[in-house]
């Protein structure tokens, strides 16, 4: 796979990713797929529904992973509403 995305993830990545580190992976990841490092005005419409549907999967992912060791700040945030 594309060795430039990093693993977004806690531990290995201190923290929780932000929304730039999602994006910057899933235009990677779409770049990678595509073939194409920026495409041709008659695709930039699908290329660019492709990375935001890639960043959507991501945080998802990223949102329902269960780290052994790590709380997630959203559910610290959950925790903590009366």
């Amino acid at each position: 796979m594309c060795r430039s995305i990093k693993t977004l993830r806690p531990p290995v990545l201190p923290g929780e990713a932000t929304e730039e580190d999602i994006h910057a992976a899933a235009l990677q990841y779409v770049r990678k797929v595509s073939g194409f490092r920026a495409p041709a005005a008659h695709n930039r419409e699908v290329f660019d529904a492709a990375v935001e549907a890639v960043a959507r999967a991501t945080a998802e992912l990223l949102g329902g992973l269960q780290v052994r060791g790590h709380v997630s700040r959203a559910v610290t945030a959950a925790e903590e509403r009366p």
